[in-house]
Parts: C-alpha cells; structure tokens; sequence
C-alpha cells in the first residue's frame, strides 16, 4: 500500500493537483485495503484521509493502518467543509469516470461559496494507470481464483445433461464456486445454449438444453478481492458439422494470439492476430467485440486489447484473450482464458479446451 500511494503522489504531482478524491470502490481498496464503497479518499501530497460513516468506522481502522479514519456525520454540507478547510487544498482533482453526481454538484457550490480560490480538476485513470500492471500477490490472487474456475468447469462439463434448464446450470456454477472458496462471483454465471449463444452476454434462462447444440459457458470467480474470466463452449450429445467448423476458427484464432503476443505488442496488433485468422474464413461480422480485456479488483479494466485500443502491452498484465463467433438462430462459440504477460503469454486457466 505505501508503494502505491508513492507512486500515486507522483501521479497527483505530474497532474499539479493539491487534493485527489478517490470515490472508486476497486481504487479504494487498492490504496487503502478498506472493502467498503461507502467512502472517500482524500489524498494529498502529506495526507491520506478516509472518510466514512459510522457504520464502518471500526472496519476502516482495522482494514485501513496509518489513514487517518474521518467520520461522516449529517448530509455532505455539513462533514465536507470542515475537512477541506483543514487539507487546505486549491486544485481539487475528481474521478471523472465515477464521481457521484450529487456529490459534485454539492462540492462545486462548497467551493463557490466558502474555499472561491479551489477549482475542481477532472481527472481520468490516475489509479488506474498504476493498478494496469500487477504485483505478485495480486497475480497470485488472480491465479487461485483462475483455480477455482478451472475446477467448476470441470465439474460442469460433466454434470450438464440434455434436459437441465440453463437456469439450473447456473446456479450448480455458483454453488460450486462459492463451496470451493470464491467470495461473491464478480459476474453473474453466464449459460446460454442454441440460439441464445448468438448473444455474448445473454443470461440464463429456464430454456431446457438440447442434444448437438453450442453451450456457450462464462463463469468468474474472485479471491482476496480479484477476479478471473473463463469461458468455454460446451455441447452434449453429438456435434454437427457447424459446430465442428465454428468451433475449430474460434480455437485457431485464440491459440494464434496465445502464441503471437509478446511484451511490448501494442494491444490492438493483439487484437488483429485472432480477428485476421475470423476474417479470412469468412465470419469477421460474427466477432463484433474486443479480443480481451484486463482483469483485476474489477472483471472489465485495463488494458484493452481491441482494433482501437492505444495499450501497449507490458509484462505482469492480466487480461483475457476470448475470441468468438456467433451466428443468429444458430448460436456461438467464444473461448476465454485469463492469462498474463511474462515475456509472451502464460495462462492462467488450465482446463481443457
């Protein structure tokens, strides 16, 4: 934690801010260690301060040593000024990506009537520029939740039967997770057979399952705050030959950039080796999202790795390489791992394929 709020007071520096507020509860635990969303962090280049309420007063002093605890007391109007009168502070930077409305509009008529000489800066990814780049005790989280994926997707490929509901495949996903030492799932269980596999994100539903169609099967766990993604496209009974044909592009393609990115590569190249091997066997529509994403306190940040990203990829990144293929009426197949950057690529998830 104090690395991190080093390297971020260098952050606030390089951004001429006198005052960061955190409001972002994955930045919030990254800097503080403190599990709750219902707070603030005020740092300045001499302080750290985290504001609470008194609900969490004593949590915050045993998960947060050596912040100073700031109790809310009363409406925003009230516990605010006083705090901001004391850090003294001119240039006030926010997070723009998730700053409450009404806390913003309460802070900007404070400023106006009591502190006229601060203005308030708006800053984007501060923390998250230094949380792009992993530590080994949080690779090592990531690896053990990426663990207990692996496990539940084992145990579900053989216990799905043509008949259960895709509803019932969810929750025996879930179950078996949270049995097997996943705090709350970072993303709901994703199952979706036949033609609901043409929808990446589509949930599940009581629809039964069929013999010979796709079963597209997205699940995450989380440990010690940190999540892993996995997906992979299951079928029961006999395959037909789309799905023979599908399946084999999706895999070609993921293995392709597996093998392909390297440190350094800038992410959308990443993204170009899997969609280049789609597009040339004719099904570069049906791949319309991102080839991975990172992954962390939070199930989508950091880097991005599509046709557009400006990421360059660097060693000790976690993402997900998860390319896909999904066709209306018939379904889809997408295979994910979770995977990170040591020179070239290192899988994180282990079961088959």
């Amino acid at each position: 934690m104090i690395n991190r709020l080093e390297k971020l007071r260098q952050k606030i520096k390089e951004n001429n801010l006198d005052l960061l507020i955190v409001s972002n509860a994955a930045n919030l635990f990254y800097l503080s260690g403190f599990n709750s969303s219902e707070a603030y962090l005020f740092i300045t280049p001499n302080e750290n301060v985290l504001a609470t309420d008194f609900r969490y007063i004593e949590q915050a002093k045993e998960q947060s040593p050596g912040w100073e605890i700031y109790k809310i007391e009363g409406g925003i109007t009230k516990w605010l000024p006083p705090l901001l009168g004391r850090l003294k502070a001119e240039r006030i930077g926010l997070e723009a990506e998730s700053t409450n409305l009404l806390f913003f509009n309460h802070l900007e008529s404070l400023l106006k009537e009591q502190f006229p000489q601060a203005v308030i800066i708006p800053t984007e990814n501060i923390v998250g520029s230094l949380r792009i780049v992993k530590d080994q005790e949080e690779i090592s989280a990531i690896t053990r939740a990426a663990a207990i994926s692996d496990a539940a997707m084992e145990y579900i490929s053989e216990f799905i039967q043509p008949g259960m509901t895709e509803e019932k495949v969810a929750w025996e996903i879930e179950k078996f997770m949270r049995e097997n030492g996943s705090q709350h799932l970072p993303f709901d269980v994703i199952v979706a057979s036949g033609p609901n596999a043409a929808l990446p994100h589509a949930q599940p539903e009581p629809r039964l399952i069929n013999p010979g169609e796709p079963i597209i099967i997205d699940i995450g766990a989380k440990v010690d705050g940190y999540a892993s993604d996995l997906t992979r496209t299951l079928y029961v009974g006999k395959k037909d030959d789309t799905f023979e044909k599908i399946y084999g592009i999706v895999l070609e393609a993921q293995l392709a950039a597996i093998n392909g990115i390297t440190n350094g590569m800038p992410a959308d190249q990443a993204d170009s080796i899997a969609r280049d091997i789609i597009s040339r066997a004719g099904f570069g529509e049906a791949f319309g999202h991102s080839l991975g994403h990172g992954i962390g306190l939070e199930i989508h940040e950091a880097p991005n790795l599509s046709p557009n990203s400006k990421n360059i990829l660097t060693d000790n990144m976690v993402f997900t390489i998860e390319p896909g293929i999904y066709l209306p009426g018939w379904g889809g197949v997408r295979i994910e791992d979770s995977v990170m950057l040591e020179g070239k690529i290192r899988c994180l998830s282990k079961v088959k394929k």
